[in-house]
């Protein structure tokens, strides 16, 4: 089986090649990125990139549909990654998120790949209250980010796509430990918190709802995505990616947390105005259709997954919210030294130029 991922040097694309590699030992994984993160090792391991057969450095943007010739997959993962870049590159994001995801997807239909997995996100269903939002339920996206997913789902919808399966993972907000680890997601930054400041502090009043998912079960659920038939969902997929044990108010999430650790502290903000950004999901279909690799990762083991490999790189920074380890901070420093223009394109420093 030959498998293309794009954004594959990133937080999530760092773990699923291996798991690929390990689950499916003939497998080839072609990887394409843009490279913004690719310093960003944080573990003591070889390179994840030990997986990829082949590397590809290019911006979605400019895509070559030629480089899909022969490929029986391939996995979307590509995206302007969160709310706080989203915001900040909004015109961006839609270019990116949406406008680049179609032209791939259509590209793939005519290079004969048989699988397109696009990686979507629960976050389209914004303020949803306390109803366990399903597919068909209404989407109600708060961000550039969501809507780029909710635009992007939609258009996916209508292409021609021939005999290719599309099959939408919505995931639930990703946490766990990688190669390449992030900082900037809930549990994730409580677990940083935890063990640098004794401190989790919530700024909001800690109600909201957020569904979770281990990145290492996101990989399992793409496992199964790059080979999923037409009799096995239909032709068009969208499925909420996750498990319906995982939705959780954050201030759950912290007091979960708080458990692995002594002499932690939890703050709330009791009079912080609600986080719009509230939402359960139901999570029936992926487990229907998607036996066999639905989530074995629970959140006590994820905890536990991430201290550990933390300490494991010394982990020391009480001031991480500045650091790279949050994307927006390593794209700002692209910026500031004049690697970047205000698109998000690479550019070579006049003293780098031939």
């Amino acid at each position: 089986m030959k498998v293309f991922i794009t954004g594959n040097l990133g937080y999530i694309g760092a773990y699923l090649t291996q798991h690929l590699k390990a689950t499916r030992p003939n497998v080839y994984i072609a990887g394409y990125d843009l490279g913004y993160f690719q310093h960003r090792i944080t573990s003591n391991n070889p390179s994840p990139e030990r997986a990829v057969d082949v590397q590809f450095y290019g911006d979605v943007r400019d895509f070559d549909g030629a480089l899909l010739n022969g490929y029986d997959a391939v996995v979307h993962l590509a995206a302007i990654s969160n709310d706080p870049i989203g915001k900040k590159f909004e015109e961006v994001t839609y270019q990116v998120n949406h406008l680049s995801s179609v032209d791939i997807a259509k590209k793939a239909r005519l290079a004969g790949v048989k699988n397109f997995v696009f990686a979507s996100s629960c976050s389209v269903y914004g303020a949803a209250g306390d109803d366990a939002r399903r597919e068909d339920s209404d989407l109600n996206p708060l961000t550039a980010y969501a809507i780029s997913k909710v635009r992007t789902e939609q258009d996916l919808a209508t292409i021609d796509a021939g005999d290719m399966n599309i099959t939408c993972l919505r995931f639930a907000t990703a946490c766990g430990i990688s190669d390449r680890l992030r900082l900037d997601l809930v549990v994730n930054d409580f677990v940083a918190s935890a063990m640098v400041n004794k401190k989790i502090e919530i700024l909001s009043d800690g109600t909201p709802l957020r569904p979770l998912i281990n990145i290492k079960d996101m990989s399992r659920a793409i496992d199964w995505a790059i080979a999923r038939l037409k009799e096995n969902g239909g032709q068009y997929l969208v499925c909420n990616t996750g498990s319906n044990e995982w939705n959780y108010m954050v201030k759950d999430l912290a007091y979960a947390v708080q458990a692995q650790f002594d002499n932690v502290d939890v703050s709330i903000n009791e009079s912080a105005a609600p986080d719009k950004r509230s939402y359960k999901v139901n999570f029936d279909l992926f487990t229907k259709l998607a036996e066999g690799y639905t989530p074995t990762y629970n959140l006590e083991q994820t905890v536990t997954q991430l201290k550990k490999g933390l300490e494991d790189i010394g982990f020391n920074q009480p001031d991480f919210r500045s650091s790279e380890f949050m994307r927006l901070n390593v794209l700002n420093k692209h910026l500031n030294n004049g690697d970047l223009d205000s698109q998000l394109r690479w550019k070579l420093r006049e003293e780098n130029k031939i």
